[in-house]
């Protein structure tokens, strides 16, 4: 794994842990299919000024980056676009409304339970995963417990609906690995969030009601969320992946539960508790024991 992957994929997860406040502050003031639909919009929109910019400096150049015709580009970049879109959608709702049953901490370390699940289903698309991968998923794992989990584990309504959503994310990331490789990752991220928020809009207005004074109400954590949240970082993570092993790609994006304390603790004063502190200590060392070469490769260096 190169180091420049590694690199993009921990500033996701950083940028995705910080967002948490974003996130709860957005909620005062939005149901959560209005909040995550025009989040959606702005992370699209926003992405579009990229687009423009790295065309002009790509140039006519840019069709044979990847090799094969401009048709079947085009063609996964579609489909690539569509199928996270729907996935993302699926996610993040099961996610807010699972998590109006159950606590914050559960709701964590449930849906991280995507870097077991990922291996998991790896094994069924006959991805390779070493088995220092599989130690520091377990160590991973047991990180996620000690940060997350404050209070006995019961499984309730909100549970079940919050593991689904983690399955959804495992799906999410795998399908990232399939074509993250065969397209421009900016176009399938652009594309992922206009359908992201089209998806959510006919729950918005049927089960929601959204007011314009809201959404005034709440620019700053909707930009916060939209733009780097959504557009910035779900762009990052799409590119970081690109040739990554999609079991070493979610332990480290799982790392963002930790930046979500850490953030707490710097800009909120939040006390870090022994518990806690064990538990982004063990999360830091699955991540490098993840990123270890195996003896042959450093052979062949």
């Amino acid at each position: 794994m190169k180091t420049k992957n590694a690199v993009i994929l921990v500033l996701t997860a950083f940028i995705w842990g910080t967002a948490f406040v974003a996130q709860s502050v957005g909620m005062d003031y939005l149901g959560p299919f209005t909040f995550n639909g025009v989040r959606s919009i702005i992370g699209g929109a926003a992405l579009l000024p990229c687009i423009a910019v790295l065309k002009m400096l790509n140039g006519k150049g840019e069709k044979e980056v990847r090799g094969g015709s401009v048709r079947d580009e085009r063609k996964n970049l579609i489909l690539g676009g569509i199928a996270c879109g729907l996935l993302l959608f699926g996610a993040s709702s099961l996610q807010q409304i699972g998590i109006q049953y159950t606590t914050a901490g559960k709701a964590g370390f449930i849906t991280a339970c995507y870097i077991v699940i990922v291996p998991v289903l790896g094994i069924f698309l006959k991805k390779k995963t070493g088995w220092k991968v599989w130690a520091a998923v377990i160590i991973a794992l047991a990180g996620l417990y000690f940060l997350c989990m404050t209070e006995k584990f019961s499984v309730g309504k909100g549970d079940v609906l919050i593991f689904f959503c983690a399955l959804v994310f495992s799906v999410h990331i795998l399908v990232i690995d399939y074509f993250s490789p065969k397209v421009d990752g900016v176009k399938m991220s652009c594309i992922q969030f206009f359908v992201c928020g089209i998806a959510s809009m006919p729950f918005m207005f049927l089960l929601e009601t959204p007011r314009i004074g809201a959404m005034i109400k709440g620019w700053m954590p909707l930009l916060y969320a939209g733009v780097l949240s959504c557009g910035v970082a779900y762009t990052l993570q799409i590119i970081g992946q690109k040739n990554v092993n999609p079991a070493v790609a979610s332990l480290i994006l799982s790392l963002e539960s930790c930046f979500s304390v850490l953030a707490g603790w710097v800009v909120l004063g939040e006390q870090l508790s022994v518990r806690e502190s064990i538990g982004c200590v063990l999360m830091f060392a699955a991540i490098i024991l993840a990123q270890l070469p195996e003896k042959k490769e450093v052979m062949a260096r």
